[in-house]
């Protein structure tokens, strides 16, 4: 399939509790600036022209998703599981029919609200019609120790620290994820296509792109946030 003939879609998973936030409400409703932190992700991919749809994955029973997304906006799909992985892969098998195996799926987190269009488009341009497909990531810059008996120091040469989106095929992603067994193991969705022996491509992607996990983290998002 030509690159100008794609057509690329947002999967955002958003089903967790965030029990490391140890906040009253699942993290990514918590508000950072003057937004819960879903719509400051939300609309970075909704402002990306290159994006034809925009779906949202949550549990069954969330209360606060409806008054997040703008009304015809993006389509919530209430499949969520157990884990990321689950989650993932229960949404893929509701858009079965909806979407043709050679459509591309950004699937990205939540709670990484630092997200925006430029990334976004810079992935899908620099990943263009490789045969795999790709993700954000950034080059390991600090000096690495493992601990143990003894703490090592590890080569931090070829590291890098996964972000998200990460882009592959529909096929590819619904096969990677239907050959998983085990989700402690598939971490995100290039793992999971990694298993099946293929090499996603890395594109540098920015710090502002960071993962909400702890408190201090909701500060750091808000200073990215405000930047120019």
């Amino acid at each position: 399939m030509k690159h100008s003939a794609a057509r690329y879609f947002a999967l955002i998973p958003a089903a967790g509790i965030g029990a490391r936030m140890a906040s009253g409400c699942p993290k990514q409703y918590l508000p950072i600036g003057a937004k819960p932190m879903l719509r400051h992700t939300l609309d970075a991919f909704l402002s990306s022209g290159l994006i034809a749809h925009t779906y949202v994955v949550v549990s069954a029973r969330d209360e606060y998703i409806d008054a997040i997304v703008p009304s015809g906006a993006a389509t919530v799909l209430r499949c969520g599981g157990a884990s990321r992985m689950e989650s993932v892969r229960n949404a893929l098998r509701a858009l079965e029919g909806e979407l043709h195996e050679h459509d591309w799926v950004l699937v990205h987190d939540a709670a990484r609200p630092g997200i925006n269009a430029a990334l976004i488009d810079k992935l899908i341009a620099t990943v263009g019609d490789d045969p795999v497909g790709g993700l954000l990531a950034l080059p390991v810059v600090d000096t690495v120790k493992r601990s143990g008996a003894d703490v090592t120091t590890v080569a931090r040469d070829g590291l890098w620290l996964a972000q998200t989106p990460q882009m592959f095929r529909y096929k590819l992603l619904c096969d990677a994820l239907a050959a998983a067994t085990d989700a402690s193991v598939i971490t995100d969705d290039a793992s999971a296509v990694e298993a099946l022996g293929f090499s996603p491509k890395l594109v540098e992607g920015h710090p502002r792109n960071l993962k909400v996990t702890l408190p201090a983290d909701i500060r750091i998002a808000e200073m990215y946030l405000a930047a120019p």
